[in-house]
Parts: C-alpha cells; sequence; structure tokens
C-alpha cells in the first residue's frame, strides 16, 4: 500500500463510498457518525442526521421495544441483514438493505450499519428483463407479501415483504408452517385450519380467509390470504401451495368505525333502536330459555318539548346527554340500556323480579332529582317510567313485553309523571 494511504484519514475514504455508513448507539439507536452519502442520500445535513435515530429515519421498526428486540438479534448473530425503507427528508421512502454488525471499541458496545440503496441496484439487474421475473418482482412489491408452501415436507418460503410487515429481516423467520400457524391469533386459527383443508380436499377450488397475524411487536394485524395448488405429485396430491397475504388492519379499523356508527346514537352513544332491539331480543330469548325473571322498562323525559322551545335545542340536546349518563351510572353490568327516539329510553334488567325493577325505578327517580341541573342552566328535570315483566309463563316475546311498557308509560304521564307505573296483565 502506498504511504499517503498510511496516513490517510478514515473519513475521507468513507465520504468517498457510495454506501451509507452509520455508527449506532445500540441501547437508543441514535445516529453517533455518519459518512457524506448517508445524510446526502436523505436530503439532510451532517448536523441534521445525527439529530436522528433508526426510529425515525427506519420506517419499519415501530418503537424502542422493537429495536431492542432487532438489538438482541444482532447481538446474537454478529451480522444482521434487514431490508426496509428510509425516511427522505422531503416525505418520500428509500428501499434499502441495510447489514448491521456489533463490535466494541474501549469498552463500549457500538453497531455499524451500511445501508445500500436497493432501488438503484433493481434497476439495473438484468434478470429482471425476462418477463417471468418481472411479474414475480412486481407481485412482490405490490402485494404485502408471498408464500410458498411445499406441502410434503413442511417447508414455507416466506418474502421479504411478508417478512417486512410483520417486522422481520429477511434472515429471520424460520421457514416452517408453524413459523405462521403459531401467529395465528387463536379465536382465527381453527377458521384458517378449515379453510385451507377444504381446498385441499378439493370443496373449493382456491383457499381465502381473513384473520389476525401477530407481529414482532406481539401486536395483531387483519390480513387478507389467499392460495392456491399449484403443483401436484404423479398421484394428483397436493404438493405446492402459493398464496399472497395483504395487510387489511386499515380497512378493519375502518369498518369498525362505520359498524359504530350504524349501531350507535350519534348524541348520548347508546345504543340505538335498530342495534338495542336486537340485543334486547337477545336477552328476552335467553330468559325465555332459562325460565329467568325479566323487567323491560320505557323511560320519559317530562315536558321535554318545553326544554327545546324555552332553552332551544342545543339545550335540549345536552338534557338528552346529562340524562342518558345518569341513566348508564345506574345500570349494572347485566343491564341494557338503549335510546329509543326523541327523549325515550328502554332499559332491560335480566333476573330482575318485579320488587328488584321496584327499587331500581325509585333509584332512577332520585338521581334525576339529585342532579345537577344548574351545571347546565335548566331546570330539574323528571321522568316518567312504564315497565313490564314476565309472568310465571316465561313467554313473552319483545313486542309484548314492549307494547305493555308503552301502555304503563302512557299511564304514567297521564297521572300526573314523574313516577313509575308497571303494567298489569289484564289491561291487555
Amino acid at each position: 500500500m502506498p504511504e499517503e494511504f498510511n496516513q490517510l484519514n478514515l473519513n475521507i475514504l468513507f465520504n468517498h463510498m457510495e454506501d451509507s455508513v452509520y455508527l449506532l448507539d445500540p441501547e437508543s439507536s441514535n445516529i453517533l457518525w455518519c459518512n457524506r452519502s448517508a445524510y446526502e442520500e436523505l436530503g439532510y445535513k451532517k448536523n441534521e442526521i445525527l439529530n436522528h435515530s433508526v426510529l425515525s429515519l427506519q420506517k419499519h421498526v415501530i418503537g424502542l421495544p422493537q429495536w431492542q428486540e432487532v438489538a438482541e438479534v444482532i447481538r446474537k448473530e454478529k451480522s444482521f441483514t434487514f431490508l426496509g425503507n428510509h425516511q427522505h427528508k422531503n416525505g418520500g421512502d428509500i428501499s434499502v438493505e441495510v447489514i448491521t454488525t456489533v463490535f466494541e471499541h474501549q469498552n463500549r458496545e457500538y453497531f455499524l450499519s451500511v445501508a445500500r440503496n436497493i432501488g438503484k441496484r433493481l434497476k439495473h439487474e438484468d434478470d429482471l428483463q425476462s418477463r417471468d421475473q418481472r411479474i414475480r418482482f412486481a407481485f412482490n412489491e405490490t402485494s404485502d407479501g408471498l408464500w410458498e408452501w411445499e406441502i410434503t415436507t413442511g417447508h414455507v418460503f416466506f418474502s421479504p415483504q411478508l417478512k417486512k410487515i410483520l417486522g422481520y429481516g429477511p434472515d429471520e423467520m424460520l421457514p416452517s408452517v408453524e413459523t405462521w400457524s403459531d401467529n395465528i391469533h387463536p379465536d382465527d386459527l381453527e377458521g384458517v385450519m378449515q379453510s385451507i383443508n377444504d381446498h385441499l380436499e378439493d370443496k373449493y377450488s382456491h383457499y381465502e380467509h381473513e384473520y389476525r397475524l401477530k407481529n414482532r411487536n406481539g401486536h395483531y394485524l387483519w390480513v387478507h390470504d389467499k392460495g392456491k395448488i399449484c403443483e401436484r405429485d404423479e398421484h394428483g396430491q397436493p404438493r405446492i401451495m402459493v398464496g399472497m397475504v395483504h395487510n387489511i388492519t386499515k380497512l378493519k379499523q375502518l369498518e369498525n368505525q362505520l359498524e359504530n356508527l350504524a349501531s350507535e346514537d350519534f348524541l348520548t352513544k347508546l345504543p340505538n333502536r335498530r342495534c338495542g332491539e336486537i340485543k334486547a331480543n337477545a336477552l328476552i330469548e335467553q330468559a325465555i330459555q332459562h325460565k329467568q325473571h325479566l323487567c323491560l322498562a320505557m323511560i320519559d323525559l317530562d315536558f321535554f318539548k318545553t326544554v327545546n322551545d324555552e332553552f332551544g335545542h342545543h339545550k335540549g340536546d345536552q338534557a338528552l346527554e346529562f340524562s342518558a349518563d345518569i341513566l348508564q351510572k345506574l345500570m349494572r353490568s347485566a343491564d341494557l340500556i338503549y335510546r329509543w327516539g326523541g327523549e325515550e329510553f328502554v332499559c332491560l334488567f335480566p333476573n330482575t323480579t318485579i320488587d328488584e325493577a321496584t327499587q331500581v325505578t325509585a333509584r332512577i327517580h332520585k338521581a334525576f332529582e339529585e342532579a345537577n341541573w344548574q351545571e347546565l342552566d335548566l331546570p330539574k328535570q323528571t321522568v316518567s317510567i312504564g315497565v313490564s315483566c314476565n309472568t310465571e309463563s316465561f313467554t313473552e316475546d319483545f313486542e309484548t313485553l314492549f307494547r305493555q311498557a308503552d301502555y304503563a308509560l302512557y299511564q304514567a304521564k297521564k297521572n300526573g309523571r314523574n313516577q313509575t307505573l308497571f303494567c298489569e296483565e289484564q289491561s291487555f
């Protein structure tokens, strides 16, 4: 080696590398030093990049717990390869392959990471010019993950994209069926296996299922998994099955939000009439089946039209929200309360006799009497309540109990309001 190179500063050598080089603190993942390519490729100045860490630049390492797990793998393997995306300063991202090694210097541990922009490499790889390779590449990049299962051996190929969404590096995840099946949510496992077996037994032309799959952090992602037998042996038995996994977690979250909106009263946040009736019918059917007592109460705010007329509909809405809160606090965990409509609420009290229901309604009247209506700048509000209970025959359905309670409520309001009346069987 020429003498002048012996004296050459290592910083100069590193700054002439096309690959990005980072010196990392293993505990925090903070960047302690980097070469020129590291900060220029991401659009930063050197002093800016030193304020970042793996957690702020690597899109697929989320949170310190996941970093600590990755750090343990690096310590164990000595050299660790990870495929991911580095966040550019302008908001975009760069596909990278990162190789990290561990070393000690002066009794301190460090990680040295070399990141290569594989987006550039992929553009120049000759084998992607063939049609089959281009299609395979397109599938791998546009889907969340591909898998290939050798049924006779149990060997499974997991694509880098699939490993990435689960938080693993390309050299992790043992290529076996158990690596996948052990991470399926216990409540979903039986259904998934049944769907696969149905396809293997030729009951369906392909396998398809939505289920929850655990990632490296222990959190469950919702995935849509679809596969098909692509090769059979000389006896016609399935030999190889391939499939594609899509991460549908955000879609499931949106579905849950829409479902909540469809079943929830927008003002009081109680179940709405449609949802409430479904739950009420279920409770009543259960009471009939087990011959248990049950009471249904209809609750109506007295003179509520006056509130809207004198104080405005905004105050009326506040009164309804406040009333719903009072009623909810008096409910037991097994009870059901929902908004019927307007200023009316329906409550169901399972395993409750007439005497017990009398005590419950007395507490409701007392709670409305003692509530701090002044904080809403409203006069005290009262309620009228009509109650129906199943008889010893335990045969009353929802329609019967509701009709009886509605009639009792009508009589309570007719008799002066602010009272509870129980429906007598003779009334019908």
